[in-house]
């Protein structure tokens, strides 16, 4: 790999041994990678995906507290992966001696431990820091140190950021160093697609199902998507709430990190179909191959009619659009059921400056109205608990399903489901 002076400085020990062992993993990283170099990172901020104080991983925190004691903390602020406990989400008496004593009993320390290294602000955790609310939103062609998989990929596709799925550790050593190795989807030709994905539904595909199925059809390839635009019109709010969630189920249900949508997002509006290799494959998703993919989800649940006990919106966090639209979905749907409250105990989260911003509009009233809670959390921390494991828990995240016992639904199901009940 090819070095600049001051980056074989850094490697040699010029600031320090502990600055030499971050450099010297970063370039071990990118060489198993193929990387050429190593290039700056350029975004204002720097998002980690390790947001949990979890007991188990005290190499972590020791990891942490050697850095700051060597002065080695971010170059730039950084905002971090949602939180994953909230008292206001419901959970019984045991589940709480399991998150609070066996499971998180460090979130406080560790919190404590991101701040010194350079947490933008308190409340800074949320897997949708891109979102205007809260301020960690990078400019296009921005070279970033990020590995939270629903933002890398929204980033570098609706955004038209810079940035490779790296892991935990490394996006915080990246932030620090100032540096990554360029590979993969910092290059041009890493950014090519060699997927060319056509849409033929009859109508608007769910978006988490949509991004499901090329997910799993792609994995980790770029896909360039063709027809999509006729439902989506322009990169308006909806659009990019409908991205984020299309983006964060190709990237869990595959490991997708980049897409393209003909005439939406930035560098297919530029150059079209210049971007698509030219031995790229064809997938065709139609109405049939959607309803193929969504049957073909298992249910875990022990007792598979079981009356769910909770669902969760908001993996990844829900944007304010989204809150305030669910709003009026939930309304509507409790005044046709005969209903005043929702059925189904039902949690929304979003990132803590959307539910601020949220708060101060007419809509929050109108929400806590239904017996909807409002949260911060992250949905797939608490399913992580084995009592909550246990639970029928619904949610129309394909993140969420993927990576726990959750059973997904579309939204209109989820609807039907929270306003009047029945599976």
């Amino acid at each position: 790999m090819l070095l600049t002076q001051e980056q074989q400085q850094i490697l040699d020990g010029g600031k320090g041994q502990t600055m030499a062992k971050i450099m010297q993993t970063l370039v071990r990283y990118g060489e198993l990678y193929h990387a050429d170099a190593m290039i700056p990172v350029t975004g204002k901020y720097n998002h980690l995906v390790t947001s949990f104080g979890l007991k188990a991983l005290t190499p972590v925190y020791e990891l942490m507290d050697q850095l700051i004691a060597e002065g080695a903390v971010s170059g730039t602020k950084f905002t971090a992966d949602p939180r994953p406990l909230d008292k206001n989400v419901p959970s019984s008496f045991l589940q709480d001696i399991i998150f609070n004593h066996f499971m998180y009993s460090k979130q406080d320390f560790y919190e404590e431990q991101l701040q010194k290294l350079g947490l933008m602000e308190k409340d800074a955790f949320t897997c949708t820091c891109y979102m205007d609310e809260v301020g960690n939103t990078p400019e296009k062609g921005d070279i970033l140190s990020w590995s939270e998989s629903s933002a890398v990929v929204y980033a570098n596709s609706v955004l038209a950021a810079r940035c490779n799925r790296n892991s935990g550790i490394i996006d915080l050593m990246g932030a620090i160093c100032g540096f990554v190795p360029r590979f993969g989807l910092l290059t041009d030709e890493g950014r090519k697609a060699t997927w060319i994905v056509e849409v033929r539904t009859t109508k608007k595909p769910e978006a988490q199902l949509l991004g499901s199925a090329i997910g799993m059809k792609v994995m980790e390839d770029v896909p360039y998507i063709k027809g999509l635009d006729k439902w989506l019109g322009t990169l308006d709010d909806e659009a990019k709430a409908y991205l984020k969630d299309m983006g964060a189920a190709t990237a869990s249900n595959g490991a997708v990190g980049l897409y393209h949508v003909a005439g939406i997002t930035p560098e297919a509006v530029e150059q079209g179909e210049a971007l698509i290799c030219p031995d790229a494959k064809v997938y065709v998703i139609d109405d049939a191959e959607l309803q193929r993919v969504y049957d073909s989800y298992p249910v875990i649940w022990k007792k598979k009619d079981a009356t769910p006990k909770l669902c969760f919106m908001g993996c990844p966090h829900m944007s304010l659009h989204q809150l305030m639209d669910w709003t009026d979905r939930v309304e509507a749907g409790l005044k046709a059921a005969g209903n005043k409250k929702v059925v189904i105990p039902t949690v929304f989260t979003a990132a803590p400056a959307v539910i601020e911003k949220f708060n101060a509009t007419p809509y929050a009233p109108r929400l806590k109205e239904t017996g909807v809670i409002l949260s911060y959390i992250c949905p797939l921390m608490y399913m992580n608990n084995p009592l909550s494991a246990k639970m029928p828990v619904i949610t129309s995240s394909n993140k969420l399903r993927t990576y726990t016992s959750a059973r997904y639904y579309t939204d209109d199901e989820i609807l039907a489901q929270i306003t009047k009940g029945g599976n």
